[in-house]
């Protein structure tokens, strides 16, 4: 067959599919329509179809029996709408482009080769018996991203299914037009690539489910450990293969897993809204996403001023002349061990006979329970007993003695006052409570006493009722105290004075918070999620070892997938020992491990000069394009103006162009400088969002992000020259998916020595 004849026919399936999609869309619109007015009858007429009846035990049964039909008759009907829905929604998509992929495949044992078309979601005819499209998550699409032509298998429910790939095909088809076409080996051909891959960039993921390498999609699909660690490259597809992941595990265990029961812990909320766009467009309900700054705040923001990551990274990188940095960085590195969880639980375990620390509990302005009476009491109880379990006898213990107190209270003069300021709605309702009861009594003398009993034990209920809150979240433990006892014990002296120092001043720091909680956890009870199935973790390289200890606390029954890049370790709590930590935390037999190597993100000659920075061994894909600049400088002023001139000959070509600086105080430094000259937005740790623009980003908010060009702020002697900050610039650097330039004055950091000359280009 020839070239433009197998082309015609491939567009005629193309137009079938299209018309057919077209049919069952107009067919379930108006099965919407119809399930829709019903679902409005039932809500509207729901009692009139109700038989109401609770003279005795029998009608009231049959009145029960006949309300849960007719709930569960608007429940099913509901879940039927929504189920229509989302298959228009997928419809919808199929018209655009209803399959980017096919393989022919002859099954061993048969005499027909079946034509296999891979797309983002199923189409079935009308009889549901045979696939013009198969969902790229099933079984059988498996042979498209794992094989090339020759011998294939595939696992089934049933078991392995295997045979020969006669073809395999690629497709590029938009707007229902076939725009490229070719057969490919065993991974996704460069010609797919290099289209999807030389556009510009997207404020927001796109979904790749069309180009997933073989490497990929195993991560994709493997649901045999307990913890899936990927180590990839910077622009390797790790999260995009994660978000496929989350999509492909809904569609493996749809009837026993929910997007609900997924949770995503990503490095910003710039991030956030990055990828908060793949799974909608897989048809998919997004998965929780939150930061493990949020979770911290949750927990602990009522009671503290936390400092953030960014604040810490802050100090870390502007910081170096303070006499206590070192200190500082010493710290926050023993607090982010295991050695230190450790220690702690060392520390813990004596507390089980003595050293806990108890608060007197106030009322109206006096001690009501001395703190030396709930140590006593605490420590009575026998020690066989865990600390939390001791700590809900102590709290049920106190709240006999309030509800004590509740009853002496209500004579006492205080109470009398505190009735005369009572609002005349409160009055009204009592007096109302008090013509009830006493229907049959016209004693009014009586009913006037009664009103005044009841006033004065809800004014002493409501005094009560912040020491009653206080005593159930065992506010009566003194946990800072109790933190402060534990540090002076582990720490060394001038570490823990400097650590009290910080606590004193007001603001919780980031490193302490996590080991806070754990503490807390430990004497109080955890507040575990068993709820949630699986949990991801990306730039699982900024994660401390304490944390991802704590982490796996926190959700008892869930499969973790963490990704990461040690080559972008650039926090001063992570290591590049915390995958190895993690790893530590289960057994042999439930960790599942995978290495990406190639950067697909990035120009060969941005690959080829970043990689130099930290001497990795990194495979570039082969998309060309021009050699990073290197412009020099003799004043600050100077290399302002070049980089005014250069992004806005770079904003003619781009999208969205980024100037990374080092920091959040130089980015705004930088904006204040430029904004007359350039539209230009300057990006903060409270950016949710961004559209294609230029931006002014500090180094660390870019990560996990991409962008069509990448200017590199100030990459000279004075402002990298730490051994510490090879990892930051090198991620800087790779951000840039098309176009890199680097802008220094007088001399450039001596982190870019390893990088050889044919990589880049100079302008001065």
């Amino acid at each position: 067959m020839s070239r433009n004849s197998e082309w015609q026919e491939e567009q005629q399936r193309v137009n079938f599919i299209i018309e057919e999609v077209k049919k069952r869309e107009l067919t379930l619109q108006e099965k919407l329509g119809t399930t829709k007015e019903e679902v409005v009858d039932i809500r509207k007429n729901f009692w009139e179809d109700v038989t109401v009846n609770f003279e005795n035990a029998d009608e009231a049964a049959e009145t029960h029996a006949s309300i849960k039909q007719q709930a569960e008759l608007m429940s099913e009907r509901e879940r039927s709408h929504q189920h229509d829905l989302k298959q228009l929604k997928h419809l919808h998509k199929l018209k655009d482009s209803p399959y980017f992929g096919r393989i022919d495949f002859l099954e061993n044992g048969e005499s027909e080769i079946e034509k296999v078309y891979i797309g983002t979601s199923s189409f079935v005819d009308n009889d549901g018996v045979d696939f013009y499209v198969y969902d790229w998550r099933a079984p059988i699409s498996n042979l498209y991203y794992d094989y090339g032509p020759g011998p294939g298998t595939y696992e089934t429910p049933s078991g392995a299914i295997s045979g020969e790939i006669e073809v395999k095909k690629q497709y590029i088809i938009r707007q229902g037009t076939i725009e490229h076409m070719f057969n490919t080996g065993i991974t996704i051909g460069d010609e797919m690539l290099q289209e999807v891959l030389g556009g510009q960039s997207d404020t927001q993921m796109k979904n790749i489910v069309g180009t997933i390498q073989k490497e990929q999609n195993q991560i994709i699909r493997n649901d045999r450990g307990r913890l899936l660690i990927v180590q990839g490259v910077a622009g390797s597809g790790k999260t995009s293969a994660a978000l496929q992941r989350v999509a492909y595990l809904l569609y493996r265990f749809r009837n026993t897993l929910s997007a609900d029961q997924i949770v995503l812990f990503s490095p910003n909320p710039l991030f956030n809204s990055y990828v908060s766009t793949v799974l909608p467009e897989l048809g998919e309900d997004n998965m929780q996403q939150t930061t493990f700054q949020s979770y911290l705040e949750y927990r602990l923001g009522d009671e503290w001023t936390l400092e953030d990551p960014f604040h810490q990274m802050e100090y870390i990188l502007s910081s170096s002349n303070d006499e206590l940095y070192e200190q500082q960085v010493e710290t926050i590195k023993m607090k982010s061990s295991l050695y230190y969880m450790e220690q702690m639980d060392h520390y813990l375990s004596k507390l089980e006979n003595e050293g806990l620390v108890f608060r007197d509990l106030i009322f109206q302005g006096e001690t009501f329970v001395e703190k030396e009476t709930i140590y006593e009491y605490f420590y009575e109880i026998d020690d066989s007993i865990s600390i939390p379990n001791r700590l809900q006898m102590v709290s049920e213990m106190l709240l006999k003695k309030i509800r004590k107190l509740e009853i002496e209270e209500r004579e006492k003069e205080w109470v009398d006052k505190e009735v005369e300021l009572l609002d005349n709605e409160i009055l009204l309702k009592v007096h109302q409570k008090v013509q009830n009861e006493m229907k049959k009594d016209s004693d009014h003398f009586y009913e006037y006493d009664r009103e005044q009993q009841l006033l004065r034990a809800l004014v002493v209920k409501r005094k009560c009722k912040k020491i009653k809150s206080a005593v159930s979240n065992l506010y009566f433990l003194d946990m800072l105290t109790v933190y402060k006892q534990l540090m002076q014990e582990i720490l060394p002296a001038n570490l823990y004075e400097q650590s009290i120092k910080k606590i004193n001043e007001g603001l919780f720091p980031y490193e302490d918070a996590t080991p806070y909680l754990y503490v807390k956890g430990k004497l109080e009870g955890f507040q575990v999620n068993a709820k949630i199935r699986h949990v991801f973790i990306d730039e699982a390289q900024d994660y401390s070892p304490f944390q991802f200890a704590f982490i796996k606390n926190m959700f008892p029954r869930a499969k973790m997938t963490v990704l990461g890049d040690k080559n972008q370790s650039i926090y001063a709590h992570s290591k590049e020992s915390s995958f190895s930590a993690l790893q530590s935390l289960y057994d042999d037999g439930e960790v599942e491990k995978y290495e990406l190597t190639q950067s697909y993100r990035s120009t060969r000659q941005i690959i080829n000069f970043a990689k130099k920075i930290i001497l990795a061994d990194i495979e570039p894909f082969n998309r060309e394009g021009e050699k990073p600049l290197l412009w020099k400088a003799q004043t600050k002023k100077q290399m302002n103006e070049n980089v005014i001139e250069r992004v806005k000959h770079l904003r003619r070509s781009f999208g969205t162009v980024a100037i990374i600086c080092k920091t959040a105080a130089e980015s705004k430094s930088l904006y204040e400088a430029i904004y007359h000259h350039l539209d230009v937005r300057l990006m903060t740790k409270h950016s949710t969002g961004y559209e294609s623009s230029i931006l002014i980003i500090p180094s660390y908010l870019a990560k996990g992000v991409e962008f069509d060009a990448v200017v590199v702020y100030d990459a000279s002697r004075s402002t990298y020259n730490k051994e510490s900050e090879r990892k930051l610039l090198y991620t800087i650097c790779t951000r840039a998916m098309h176009s890199l330039d680097v802008f220094y004055v007088e001399e450039k950091s001596p982190l870019l020595s390893n990088v050889s000359k044919e990589t880049f280009q100079e302008r001065m």
